[in-house]
């Protein structure tokens, strides 16, 4: 449980939102080639993934994006790299909506939903039986990772080896009020751009939705908007109700595989008091391995000794934390071999 000490902030990039922006206007994109598939989901849509190849039998990454990711967000595109160093092969589930294309569900994604995640994890079982299986939520996607763990309890597949959560907004309800203090409405606007877009064609594609995009067009804050758009649309009764069923913080108590949470005290997405409450929850559950360094912002994390040359440590401390629980796995007996 004990916070790591070994994150320091580039002395070069100082402050919360300085770390949080470097990775979206200067990280370049390390050139790993993926493949774009659709995968039929239980529900008659279609879930697009971008996969990696590598050995079989080898280790499945499974990368989960934020709010309003994509398959080039700059934590994605060190995912997949830090997987093809260590000979994984990765698939990145890309949440409805976010692919490029509008789905063809009557719904779009949020920030609970994890039936999506169950069937891509589900889908890799029978695809290779017995590959083990590593997952890596970033923000809202570390969420749905969480909450899909605690729902699953005793009953994770054996394959699911371990998961990494890195920013993750263990209560969606305070870190939406925390969204609309200060410099950090800058970020709830440039969501609310994106997700009003995406509203309006999800109505328009479906008319008879029950939701009220008027007051969705007109939001000036998520909660506004998740109050008329993302919470009636889900089968949820208005926001506040969205955020309690949704929230990872309710759920960690039952997380059953080893899963670092690793989340900067400064993260300007999210109020601190937050992750005291869930420095509470890990006294009770030792799978759970927290590491909270005071500074790196919101999947910022940016390191290095020399300016202009930086170290991304988030992705690299999520992807070592998975390959030594990989490590030190049970490994199967082999055909016979003493029991």
């Amino acid at each position: 449980m004990a916070s790591d000490p070994s994150f320091r902030p580039a002395w070069w990039l100082r402050g919360a939102h300085a770390q949080t922006l470097w990775g979206k206007v200067r990280r370049r994109d390390p050139g790993i080639a993926t493949r774009p598939e659709q995968w039929p989901a239980p529900d008659g849509d279609l879930l697009d993934v971008h996969r990696l190849d590598g050995p079989a039998g080898s280790p499945r990454l499974v990368i989960l994006h934020g709010l309003e990711g994509t398959a080039a967000s700059h934590y994605v595109r060190s995912s997949f790299d830090e997987a093809a160093r260590r000979g994984w092969c990765a698939v990145l589930l890309l949440f409805r909506g976010c692919s490029g294309r509008l789905n063809h569900a009557r719904r779009l994604y949020h920030s609970g939903e994890t039936t999506d995640l169950d069937h891509v994890v589900r889908t890799l079982l029978r695809e290779e039986p017995g590959a083990p299986i590593v997952l890596a939520g970033f923000s809202l996607g570390g969420n749905v990772l969480l909450k899909w763990l605690g729902e699953q309890g005793d009953r994770v597949p054996r394959e699911v080896v371990a998961a990494a959560g890195v920013s993750v907004p263990f209560d969606l309800a305070r870190g939406s009020r925390h969204l609309e203090r200060g410099v950090s409405r800058v970020y709830s606007r440039t969501f609310l751009r994106s997700l009003k877009a995406k509203a309006a064609a999800k109505v328009a594609q479906f008319p008879d939705l029950p939701v009220r995009l008027g007051e969705a067009m007109t939001s000036r804050t998520l909660w506004e908007f998740d109050d008329a758009m993302t919470a009636p649309l889900h089968g949820f009764r208005d926001a506040a109700q969205y955020y309690a069923r949704s929230s990872s913080l309710g759920y960690l108590a039952r997380v059953r595989r080893p899963s670092l949470l690793l989340s900067a005290v400064d993260d300007p997405f999210l109020p601190a008091s937050v992750l005291d409450d869930v420095r509470a929850v890990a006294r009770g559950n030792p799978a759970l391995r927290l590491e909270f360094p005071e500074r790196g912002g919101h999947v910022g994390f940016v390191s290095g000794a020399r300016r202009g040359e930086p170290f991304y440590y988030a992705e690299w401390r999520a992807m070592s934390f998975l390959a030594a629980q990989l490590d030190h796995r049970p490994q199967p007996l082999a055909v016979g071999s003493p029991r």
